[in-house]
């Protein structure tokens, strides 16, 4: 496998700083755990086909101690016990923050009062503001097709 180019947030100057600004000022905003911004971020690129990311922040989860029947099954968290409702909240809020077509209300009011339970307003402001930051960096990677583990940020 080959890239088709250099990730365009390393050819376009600047844009490389931004997303990590951004990303660094998601992850400080309000009280959610490191962890549940990881699996966000690993749950996301999942629906993208990121295989860059899923690497990533696949070995991110085990670095910082996750074990791994939570990891593997991130990706059919409804069915799995290993998760916490906070985290099942974020999960849900992450998925339809990265799938908005197909629905009027591309986060359905049951998915927000949910994660509003468990977060406050700071709170889903970041987490939402760290999907998005993940869906840029998914997008940017399959559309030049980077190679998974070939690239350390």
């Amino acid at each position: 496998m080959e890239a088709r180019m250099q990730n365009p947030a390393m050819v376009v100057p600047g844009a490389m700083q931004a997303l990590l600004a951004l990303a660094k000022s998601a992850e400080k905003a309000g009280d959610v755990p490191h962890v549940i911004h990881k699996m966000a971020h690993l749950r996301a690129s999942q629906i993208n086909g990121c295989s860059v990311c899923v690497h990533m922040h696949a070995a991110e989860l085990r670095q910082a101690g996750e074990p791994a029947e939570r990891i593997d099954t991130i990706s059919a968290w409804r069915d799995a016990p290993f998760f916490t409702e906070a985290e099942r909240a974020a999960l849900a809020l992450t998925e339809e923050v990265t799938v908005l077509a197909g629905r009027s209300d591309a986060v359905s009011e049951d998915v927000w009062l949910e994660a509003r339970k468990h977060f406050d307003e700071e709170s889903v402001a970041g987490l939402i503001l760290s999907v998005a930051a993940v869906n840029v960096w998914n997008r940017l990677n399959a559309a030049t097709r980077q190679v998974a583990g070939a690239w350390k940020g």
